[in-house]
């Protein structure tokens, strides 16, 4: 069996991308040695990785005397197995993390090892705490010290107090004492940190040396850390209201979050003698009753047949007889309309134009032309907007005419005149 081949860098992009050309990538790239040094650390079992740790951090705990002979590393490891230890050494030498001087015979920390140790101890000194935001914070007030914040730890001390927000009022949201009590828990181990953050935010507001994107991101979080600080009386008020909401049992003094806290500290065994004889394993077909039986046998046996066999096809649409279609024949009056104000070659008169063979073709020509002339009219996508658009203005005068026609007694006098 041949051993499969190395993948590189540019395999795991794709075929058209550059990774050189990828600026998140570049600053991976600058820090390449050190970035090696984690992964010498940290490849392998978690066995493997713990003796790593431990060898490269008992050589570097030696302050006063940073070289150690092979014999001196025998003796002080005498707890871990030769041949483990020889391998280690190896590995850590080989990996740039141990320097080996060969005319003197003596190990020391290489800097990518004493910078990987330095971080590992950063961490650590969280382990027990909230560790994620104390660290965070911690790497803030270290950077501004040194006058060289990082946007990325900014964007991640962000990134943490905005969960923590959320978790904490969700826990306020679920009106659950048992998590109130265990949230409320939770800020007052990470008020401190909070408290830092506040302050290395006040120093970095104040420093007009720093970037925009710089204040903005200090300015957020300093926002975030006053969210957090304001939830504390929240807790409060929410636990007394709960106090108010207890169920006391008689005059025995317990209240229903006392039984509440007591069953989720009882174990499995104490809960299993609680429940014992109290819970039916087995269903009872108590429901199986003759009624619903019939009932269901009914649906089953002749209603789901009768709706099998029933249609709910629709019938084939046929006109109407004998109904009219009045929009369409007010759409041919328009156009009939239409054709005539497009002949017109001077001024006329309304009755001329207006005047139908019915009193109903003749108030909907006299509406038509009252619209000549207006803007908003104009924008009707339909015949009506034709007329509107036509070169014409209409002059009525308060006179009424009377006129020789069938339905219509009398009109309006006025004139149509064209507007070029």
């Amino acid at each position: 069996m041949s051993a499969a081949p190395e993948s590189s860098l540019s395999d795991f992009f794709a075929s058209n991308i550059n990774p050189m050309d990828l600026p998140p990538l570049a600053e991976l790239l600058r820090a390449r040695e050190l970035l090696n040094a984690f992964i010498t650390l940290f490849h392998g079992n978690e066995e493997q990785v713990l003796v790593r740790l431990l060898v490269l951090r008992e050589i570097g705990a030696r302050g006063h005397e940073p070289r150690w002979s092979p014999q001196q590393l025998q003796a002080h490891f005498a707890y871990v197995n030769p041949v483990k230890l020889d391998t280690v050494l190896t590995r850590l030498r080989q990996n740039g993390l141990l320097l080996w001087d060969g005319d003197e015979g003596l190990y020391q920390i290489a800097e990518a090892g004493r910078v990987a140790l330095s971080a590992l101890s950063t961490l650590l000194a969280f382990a027990d705490e909230d560790a994620e935001l104390g660290y965070l914070t911690a790497q803030a007030a270290g950077q501004q010290q040194l006058g060289r914040v990082s946007g990325e730890t900014l964007q991640h001390l962000l990134a943490r107090l905005n969960e923590l927000h959320r978790a904490f009022e969700e826990a306020l949201e679920s009106q659950s004492e048992y998590q109130i009590r265990k949230a409320q828990q939770r800020l007052e181990a990470v008020f401190r940190w909070v408290q830092k953050g506040t302050e290395v935010m006040h120093t970095l507001l104040s420093d007009e040396t720093l970037s925009r994107r710089t204040l903005d991101q200090a300015q957020s979080i300093a926002m975030a850390q006053s969210r957090l600080l304001r939830l504390t009386g929240s807790f409060q008020r929410r636990l007394n209201q709960l106090q108010s909401q207890r169920v006391h049992l008689g005059q025995s003094g317990l209240t229903s979050s006392d039984i509440g806290e007591w069953l989720r500290t009882a174990s499995q065994a104490e809960l299993v003698g609680l429940a014992s004889g109290m819970l039916h394993y087995a269903p009872q077909p108590s429901f199986l009753t003759g009624p619903e039986m019939v009932d269901i046998a009914e649906f089953e046996l002749v209603e789901r047949e009768r709706m099998l066999a029933s249609t709910a096809a629709l019938p084939d649409k046929r006109a109407a007889p004998g109904v009219a279609a009045p929009e369409a024949e007010r759409l041919f009056e328009a156009e009939a309309l239409h054709a005539l104000l497009a002949q017109l070659g001077g001024p006329s008169d309304i009755q001329s134009v207006a005047l139908a063979d019915t009193y109903t073709e003749t108030a909907y020509r006299l509406s038509l032309l009252s619209l000549l002339g207006d803007a908003e009219a104009e924008l009707d996508a339909s015949v009506v907007g034709d007329i509107v658009k036509l070169p014409l203005s209409l002059r009525a005068s308060g006179e009424v005419v009377a006129v020789d026609h069938p339905e219509v007694a009398s009109i309006s006098r006025g004139e149509l005149r064209p507007t070029n």
